[in-house]
């Protein structure tokens, strides 16, 4: 039986759920992967062709929240201190004043990640793995909300440069919006025919709730079999024929922290195998690196991931 808390978080998580709806037409089980990413601690990495709705989806969940909300297009000239900050000599009183920069927020959007030279990708590492950045020799904290949720158009388009293995491995899941049906996109149409809709989206809940929100979700059980489960499941990519990388431990933490979180969206205080197997493929497959045969032959880490999940015995 639920308690209290878990009712109150799940219908915290609704709303959230209910409010971007009301903008991204027959995108459910986005909106459900992305806020199961959210509130188990994570950070998102969208990636689909242009026009789907990738830079929309953040800012309405920016929306839904009272909280700060900065957005970093990311272009090839763009350096690492237009992300971090940098300190300025200051004349009068003779020293250098740290200018922060629009790293310091509690939701970013970094839109069109993969168009920034590696370099400045990088800035990112810390301060997703950590909640800090380093500055001329300093420490500086981020916010304890603090989410970053990345677009990228696909690796084969022009003018991209791909994510780094490291990069990947700080995204906790990564998902694509894909096109929505004729139906849905004549929809689309009518409810932009005077106006977009964002314009009417308003915050339906606060910072702190959202706090309160991800702290539940350490609240969740989780059984011993079930992190065995996952154990196995990411264990097994390191030995798997055809791939160069296999996942590492992180994404073991964050597919419990993601299962959790889904557990709880669903007004559940437990993870079952189901929440696992359908996470899996968003937490694991891009963490993995096909060597070029593998990839030559039409294998996807999509389908590896899949195919996993398909031999590993669930737990009774």
């Amino acid at each position: 039986m639920t308690d209290d808390k878990t009712t109150t978080a799940t219908a915290t998580l609704h709303k959230v759920a209910d409010n971007i709806g009301k903008v991204m037409k027959g995108q459910t089980d986005s909106i459900r992967l992305l806020l199961a990413g959210f509130a188990g601690g994570g950070h998102i990495l969208l990636e689909d062709y242009p026009g789907t709705g990738k830079t929309t989806l953040a800012k309405i969940l920016a929306l839904s929240i009272e909280t700060r909300f900065t957005r970093i297009q990311f272009t090839p000239d763009l350096l690492p201190s237009d992300i971090l900050g940098v300190s300025i000599f200051d004349p009068k009183d003779k020293e250098f004043r740290l200018h922060k920069g629009p790293v310091f927020t509690n939701i970013l959007l970094a839109d069109e990640i993969n168009r920034a030279s590696p370099r400045t990708q990088s800035a990112l590492l810390e301060a997703m793995a950590e909640k800090q950045v380093s500055i001329d020799g300093g420490n500086c904290p981020l916010d304890d909300l603090f989410f970053v949720i990345a677009t990228q158009n696909p690796v084969e388009s022009r003018g991209t440069y791909p994510l780094p293995e490291a990069q990947m491995d700080r995204f906790a899941l990564q998902f694509s919006l894909g096109y929505v049906s004729m139906e849905e996109e004549v929809a689309l149409l009518s409810n932009q025919t005077e106006r977009h809709p964002i314009e009417d989206i308003s915050a339906c809940t606060t910072a702190e709730e959202i706090l309160l929100v991800k702290k539940q979700v350490h609240a969740v059980h989780i059984s011993e079999e079930l992190k065995q489960y996952i154990v196995q499941l990411v264990h097994t990519t390191r030995s798997f024929p055809g791939l160069v990388l296999g996942a590492s431990p992180r994404a073991s933490l964050a597919l419990m922290q993601t299962a959790r979180a889904l557990a709880l969206f669903d007004g559940q205080d437990f993870v079952t195998p189901d929440h696992i197997q359908e996470i899996a493929v968003p937490v694991i497959a891009h963490r993995l690196v096909l060597d070029p045969q593998a990839r030559f032959s039409g294998q996807t880490a999509q389908g590896i991931v899949e195919e996993i999940l398909e031999t590993i015995p669930v737990p009774a």
